[in-house]
């Protein structure tokens, strides 16, 4: 290979990583490396955007549907600023995805530049790993350092800052290699200690209503099987966090659903109530899937499985910490529980009875708001029809507003795996189109959904753009209800109703959509929602539905600190 230089490295440490996708906005200090990729041979589809931050939620969600790292750019200043929140969401939520930002040069440090500001210093607390290439002999290393960090232990997000002038300086070819295995994550796991798993093991067969809880970490290391057979041969309810949704299929005769403040029911609630072991796998067990630490009890003997030692028994006291990869740890545990069955009481409780009653319960009271002919229309209905009309494999990617809790408690995937994404680290609005986008270009194959409220939808409307320029088959719902509605509903419950500054204007959202050439429907009739939305489905462009919805305030939305 002949001299290169530095933006040319860059972009071959990117092929030699296995990058195809490239999620991005240029900038001035940016110009060597996009020339870079004009220029060269590299078979990497940088995809334009219209804003940095819906780059990062692009690459998020081409993360969490492919397992491979994402990737996103922009330039200095204000471009290294809009990236952050995308990186902070992915970080926080344990998916890998690289930022690079380029910088002014080296040489200019100092003098006043445009766009100068420390790039290193604001991306150090909200990444996992990151760095400034003041040399670009540096590049190759930083490069792998970046992958190596996103991909093992706990993955996470990295930034590389790229200086101008660097990106034009000579890098030695021989020093241009990757190190197989870094492009997807996890990578190089580790097992808990066997002895750990041997004690967890006599635990969950001694005990009479063990319960499960799953985070993220079961669907993001590819554990969905293993878990089935243990709560299998447990007999074992499984209850997940919002972000846990797919670590067992919805359909499956032991998931009891979502758990915790956002999502879950009176009826999952007291599942997990009535457990006399608890064992988290992936799971934080932060204040929305406890309900601020009130379910489970204190007093419930807790087993903890997670890939960061750090996050067990940060918030319970643990009887068996498991540190390690949640397939590795499972495929041990379930050896471990399979040799112990024998011993198991007499007087178990069957848990596919207790997720039966659960389960009744919990659609009993939602199958009136699903019918109902109510209007505006109640978010129950556009829920119930969308688990009717999607196919099987479809992706539904929910923004954290109004589309969470409903999507959370009531969204239905019959496969295991990756079908409901929410961005719940954080809970920026303006997430669901962006990275439903990313997850339809990760997932060509499959039908993507997103979800969002009238909210959402303003911060992140400019990006319909791309989504038409790109031809993405993207299906966005809009919950039209002119109100920032989270918010509403938390005034109403915890402040006697004093609302200040939480309502707009309705926007006719259809008709924006239109004018950006996407196909566009306006529902105010719940009788017409059905037709809607099957003819949106199967719409084979960019597609938007403008549902004239309910206000939050005024709903019976699965929030325990409304609903009591």
């Amino acid at each position: 290979m002949s001299k290169l230089n530095g933006a040319e490295a860059m972009v071959h440490m990117l092929c030699l990583n296995g990058v195809k996708h490239i999620f991005g906005l240029c900038g001035d200090t940016s110009l060597p490396f996009y020339d870079a990729l004009q220029r060269l041979d590299h078979g990497i589809d940088h995809i334009l955007t219209r804003d940095e931050r819906s780059a990062a939620y692009m690459a998020d969600g081409y993360a969490r549907v492919t397992g491979k790292v994402g990737v996103c750019e922009g330039p200095s200043g204000g471009g290294a600023t809009y990236l952050l929140p995308g990186l902070v969401e992915a970080n926080e939520s344990s998916v890998a995805v690289l930022g690079i930002t380029s910088d002014v040069s080296v040489d200019s440090r100092g003098k006043y530049p445009l766009t100068e500001l420390d790039q290193e210093a604001l991306y150090r607390p909200l990444t996992k790993w990151n760095t400034t290439i003041d040399r670009a002999g540096q590049i190759p290393g930083a490069v792998r350092a970046a992958f190596r960090a996103m991909t093992t232990g706990r993955p996470g997000t990295a930034h590389l800052c790229l200086p101008y002038d660097v990106q034009k300086h000579e890098v030695d070819p021989a020093e241009l290699w990757a190190q197989p295995g870094h492009d997807t994550f996890p990578s190089m796991r580790s097992a808990p200690a066997p002895d750990d798993i041997d004690r967890a093991a006599q635990k969950l067969v001694a005990a009479k209503s063990p319960v499960i809880v799953c985070g993220g970490g079961v669907v993001i290391s590819g554990a969905c099987a293993a878990l089935a057979t243990l709560a299998g041969q447990l007999n074992a309810p499984v209850c997940t966090t919002v972000s846990g949704q797919g670590s067992l299929a919805d359909t499956h005769p032991l998931n009891a659903g979502v758990v915790g403040s956002n999502g879950g029911v009176r009826a999952t609630r007291e599942v997990l109530s009535a457990a006399d072991l608890v064992l988290f796998i992936g799971c934080r067990v932060g204040s929305t899937s406890t309900e601020h630490w009130r379910v489970p009890s204190r007093s419930v003997p807790i087993l903890h499985i997670d890939s960061d030692p750090m996050v067990i028994a940060a918030n319970y006291q643990t009887e068996v910490g498991m540190a390690g990869d949640a397939l590795l740890a499972l495929t041990m545990l379930n050896e471990a529980v399979e040799s112990r069955l024998a011993s198991r009481p007499a007087d178990a409780a069957d848990g596919r009875a207790i997720v039966a009653r659960a389960q009744e319960a919990k659609w009993a009271l939602f199958k009136p708001l699903a019918e109902s002919l109510d209007r505006p229309i109640k978010p129950e209905r556009v829920v119930d029809a969308l688990n009717r009309l999607l196919p099987p494999n479809a992706i539904v990617v929910a923004d954290p507003g109004t589309p969470c809790p409903y999507f959370s408690a009531y969204f239905k995937a019959s496969q295991p795996g990756r079908h409901f994404i929410t961005n719940r680290a954080h809970g920026a609005l303006g997430f669901s189109m962006s990275a439903g986008m990313g997850a339809a270009i990760g997932r060509p194959d499959t039908k993507v959904v997103s979800v969002m409220g009238d909210g959402s939808f303003g911060f992140t409307v400019g990006e319909m753009e791309t989504i038409v320029r790109r031809k993405v088959p993207l299906l966005m719902i809009v919950f039209s209800n002119s109100v920032y509605g989270w918010i509403k509903a938390s005034q109403k419950a915890g402040y006697d109703a004093r609302y200040f500054s939480v309502d707009f204007d309705r926007t006719d959202h259809a008709r924006i959509a239109e004018a950006y050439g996407v196909k566009a429907w306006r529902v105010e009739d719940p009788a017409q929602l059905d037709a809607v939305l099957k003819a949106a489905i199967e719409h084979g462009g960019p597609a938007l539905v403008d549902v004239i919805s309910q206000p939050l305030q005024e709903t019976a939305a699965p929030v325990s600190q409304w609903m009591g």
